[in-house]
């Protein structure tokens, strides 16, 4: 079993560094609606909508991904891999419809950096390697610091501390979503990711705000 897992997490980390030109087309007109409600003279409850509509499909994929990969589910993974960078992409549009096509450029790489670390937790947890947990968990934590840098350069109204403080959030419900998962509480499971998706809004929403602050002439209230 371990053999197997091994395998299957090799080909996890690089299933999601190198999905982008393999990912799926099903979902792609409405991953289009999601980055074109950020463009200009928009409306500030869509663009709410539409960035809590990308963070909460991240969690969920991203908790497909790695519950497949600890159950050594390697079609099921790819798939859910494919799926969670193409929400990447997404994001990234998102953030360069507003930001422009260089911040697009920069964000993607950051984004899916994060979504590395995860991958090498849910590798550690197979192994059941509390030394390389405890790392993966560090690198998460120290990640937060540069989203928060990201995201405050660009919107003054983001704070890098209050940035950083609520990815770490997103960062510790989702590796509390991979413990379940791992030891097969099911239940756990399912409770815990309602907790991790519903803190993805305490992400989209000051994002959307501080958005709408700082470009009012493009955006109707909120």
């Amino acid at each position: 079993m371990q053999v197997k897992i091994s395998k299957l997490t090799g080909a996890v980390a690089l299933g999601l560094l190198l999905t982008t030109a393999c990912g799926p087309m099903a979902s792609r007109a409405g991953a289009e609606s999601n980055h074109m409600m950020m463009q200009g003279n928009g409306n500030a409850a869509e663009l709410r909508a539409g960035l809590n509509t990308l963070f909460s499909e991240h969690v969920s994929l991203a908790a497909s991904a790695t519950g497949a990969a600890l159950g050594g589910r390697d079609g099921e993974f790819k798939a859910a891999a494919a799926a969670l960078d193409a929400n990447s992409i997404d994001i990234a549009k998102a953030i360069g419809s507003v930001y422009g096509k260089d911040a697009e450029a920069a964000f993607l790489p950051l984004w899916r950096k994060h979504i590395g670390f995860v991958v090498d937790y849910t590798v550690a947890t197979a192994a059941k390697d509390k030394t390389k947990q405890t790392k993966a968990v560090n690198d998460l934590v120290g990640y937060t610091e540069d989203f928060g840098a990201f995201l405050s350069s660009a919107n003054p109204n983001l704070p890098k501390a209050a940035v950083a403080e609520l990815v770490k959030g997103h960062i510790l419900t989702l590796k509390d979503v991979i413990d379940a998962q791992a030891a097969k509480d099911y239940g756990k499971t399912y409770m815990l990711l309602r907790t991790a998706t519903a803190h993805m809004h305490m992400i989209a929403d000051p994002l959307a705000d501080a958005i709408v602050k700082q470009f009012p002439d493009r955006f109707a209230g909120m």
